[in-house]
């Protein structure tokens, strides 16, 4: 029983094969943890509903569309948006009531060793990350379209934060700039596109407004300057309309952070492409939540770690002492997490370092109190 590290890749195959301990713990883990996730989303929906009561009485949604075309988006969003924390929360609770029946102190003292009694929770662990994976990066983005949709027609009051002096790369080389925009009439004033080559000027069409054609799908300007700078001169062509060719769509002028939620994994990657290309100050949002999305759902290996090393002994204090511990870093992860990405956001640190620095440090702390945990 004690031989479980040995060179043979026979006995170590057969070492982790699933046994009966395995089962028992990989099934309490899954149990408690869909135990625990459906009664925070039972209270959230309650709470949910008990907010917006007044609206769904005012626009009448009708129950259908409350049921079938926002909460049953609205739950899988929630579920796994604390996934990796209710992953840590069931850790602690079904691991503490095993201590407390002295079930480890048995497994331990029959020569299973402590890595080898984790083995169970890694699975476990695993099994939720890769759900938690396809959920984030391609199965909640698209409800997110549905639920995003239902709050705008019958929850919120759409306000669209309109940008001033807009200056973005529209495609290589060409550069757009917009002294205001109106999303009501798709209408944009004070428009100039700049063509620089060789790090020259060489092209610029300027005009008093450009207006979206939504039947066309294409930009119209109005009173429109055109200057090509060539060797021999400037050249200067007038005219009243003309269809602008420049690559960006009405929803470009407009900010609409909730709108990066419903990207899955290959939008998301064209997003952030285009956004890099165009200069947009959006980039670090983009990046933020690619990050996210695959930091968070690993973040259950180390929570788990930490939880199993917390509560794997008996303590004076009982259950409770060690469940509260345990939302006490709960809630120290989600703060400190919330911490360093607005410092990866402001630009003070990479995103991707500001996005992973939680789980580096909380991993250094996992492994320590692994170490000290009784074997």
């Amino acid at each position: 029983m004690n031989q479980y590290f040995c060179g043979n890749p026979v006995i170590l195959f057969r070492t982790f094969r699933l046994t009966i301990l395995d089962r028992y713990i990989i099934g309490q883990f899954l149990v408690t943890y869909f135990f625990a996730i459906g009664l925070i989303v039972g209270v959230a929906v309650v709470f949910d509903v008990s907010e917006k009561i007044e609206d769904f009485i005012n626009k009448k949604p009708g129950l259908y569309r409350i049921v079938f075309e926002y909460y049953l988006y609205f739950i899988p969003y929630f579920a796994n948006l604390f996934s990796s924390l209710f992953i840590f929360v069931a850790v602690i609770f079904f691991t503490s009531r095993m201590a407390y029946r002295t079930e480890i102190v048995a497994i331990l003292n029959s020569g299973i060793s402590f890595w080898r009694f984790l083995y169970p929770y890694f699975i476990g662990a695993g099994i939720l990350t890769f759900v938690s994976l396809i959920l984030t990066n391609f199965i909640i983005p698209e409800a997110n379209k549905h639920r995003i949709a239902f709050e705008d027609k019958y929850v919120n009051n759409v306000i669209i934060f309109i940008e001033r002096d807009y200056h973005r790369q529209s495609r290589p080389g060409d550069f757009v700039y917009l002294e205001g925009y109106s999303h009501d009439t798709r209408t944009g004033y004070k428009f100039s596109l700049e063509r620089i080559k060789n790090g020259n000027l060489a092209y610029k069409i300027s005009a008093q407004n450009i207006k979206w054609d939504s039947t066309k799908k294409e930009w119209l300007m109005d009173k429109w300057v055109e200057r090509f700078f060539l060797p021999t001169g400037e050249k200067v062509i007038t005219g009243q309309n003309r269809i602008a060719d420049f690559d960006l769509k009405p929803e470009d002028f407009t900010k609409r952070f909730a709108n990066i939620k419903t990207l899955n994994y290959f939008e998301l990657n064209q997003a952030i492409d285009k956004e890099r290309q165009k200069g947009g100050n959006l980039l670090g949002y983009y990046q933020m939540e690619q990050y996210e999305r695959f930091s968070m759902p690993f973040a259950a290996f180390i929570l788990m770690l930490i939880g199993v090393s917390l509560s794997s002994q008996k303590s004076r204090g009982g259950i409770g002492l060690q469940i509260g511990l345990g939302l006490a870093l709960s809630f120290g992860y989600i703060l400190f997490s919330q911490i360093s990405g607005q410092f990866a956001i402001s630009g003070s640190i990479p995103v991707m370092l500001g996005v992973w620095i939680p789980n580096i440090l909380f991993a250094i702390l996992a492994l320590y109190l692994v170490k000290v945990a009784p074997k």
